[in-house]
């Protein structure tokens, strides 16, 4: 093969938001897939908030990137060349080949995707590791009834529009949480009874009268002023599904001002809240295949839509990265590579 590998690699370890000068772009020689494996050239990769804390070497749930190394993500690749009988040239897989043109995977750690079913870029989104996260958390930590009242922070985003629209289907009434008048404008087309912006200076005084029999579920992914706006507006057995808190992911200190933990625990004590963090990986034996299932019904028949953001170009990973972080996306944010 002629073609070259693009990398891009952790340089330094990010001191609050990342900046150029904290990755590299390489070009390697392409690899070689051993037996049992396969090399993919990628098409898409996903950028994803998780990744902040790969770039950090703060304890974590899972290993920090090694300096040096390829920064990590989901891909949607095709197969150039197979050592295993089960991939064939030409397929399109999901697999976790990183920030790089070409990588080498074992057939068995890859998902043959089917682009008849949806465009294969949602096996990075609505139909892939966020699409689960809102449907794992959604439905087996909130556990939601017909008739509750489902809040969501980030709610154009791939996991929040996601969480807002499975609630409408499961019965429930959804409120979602963005910033910005198009994506309060977006959260409507979407089909939640309720859109706020949180950057509105009354936002508070609107989540209060958006809620006016409180809040049974409130799926997290924020945190920030969001959720001090959310908690005292929590019903009695709320439950609250934590995938996430990308408002302090470039935070370099603790926050200022008083201690707000007992006030909280009360909350949690008086109102016998359920407050569980979770990583969509340990529901992934026991719900993935439902979630698939279920999700591909829905996208046929119009009961959930997503919304994509696509840049052209590997070189352009970290400033969108960035732009994510900030809020600066709309939609899945996915990096189009080849």
């Amino acid at each position: 093969m002629t073609d070259t590998n693009t990398q891009i690699l952790l340089r330094a370890r990010p001191v609050g938001e990342p900046a150029a000068e904290d990755f590299s772009i390489v070009s390697s020689e392409v690899p070689t897939p051993g037996e049992g494996e396969v090399l993919l050239r990628t098409k898409f990769l996903s950028l994803d908030p998780y990744m902040r804390g790969r770039m950090s070497d703060a304890p974590s749930y899972a290993a920090p990137t090694a300096l040096g190394d390829v920064l990590p993500g989901a891909t949607v690749a095709e197969v150039v060349e197979s050592r295993d009988p089960s991939r064939a040239v030409g397929d399109v897989v999901l697999a976790y080949g990183g920030w790089q043109s070409f990588s080498v995977a074992p057939a068995a750690h890859t998902r043959r995707l089917d682009p008849s079913v949806a465009p294969v870029s949602t096996a990075l989104g609505v139909l892939g590791m966020p699409g689960f996260t809102a449907y794992a958390g959604l439905t087996q930590i909130g556990q939601p009834k017909p008739g509750e009242t489902v809040v969501v922070a980030a709610a154009t985003g791939p996991v929040g529009a996601t969480v807002g629209q499975i609630a409408k289907i499961l019965g429930c009434r959804a409120v979602g949480i963005a910033g910005g008048p198009e994506k309060v404008a977006h959260l409507t087309e979407l089909g939640f009874d309720a859109a706020l912006d949180h950057r509105a200076p009354d936002f508070k005084d609107q989540l209060k009268a958006a809620v006016p029999d409180g809040i049974d579920i409130y799926f997290e992914n924020v945190g920030g002023h969001v959720w001090n706006a959310v908690l005292p507006r929590l019903n009695k057995f709320a439950r609250v599904p934590v995938c996430g808190i990308v408002a302090h992911y470039n935070d370099t200190a603790a926050p200022e001002g008083p201690d707000r933990a007992p006030g909280l625990m009360r909350h949690v004590l008086n109102k016998s809240l359920l407050i569980r963090g979770f990583i969509q990986t340990e529901f992934v034996r026991d719900h993935e295949e439902t979630f698939l299932a279920e999700a591909a019904g829905w996208l046929a028949d119009g009961r959930l839509r997503y919304r994509e953001d696509i840049t052209k170009g590997l070189e352009n990973a970290p400033a969108a990265f960035n732009r994510m972080l900030r809020g600066q996306n709309f939609g899945k944010t996915v990096i189009e590579v080849s």
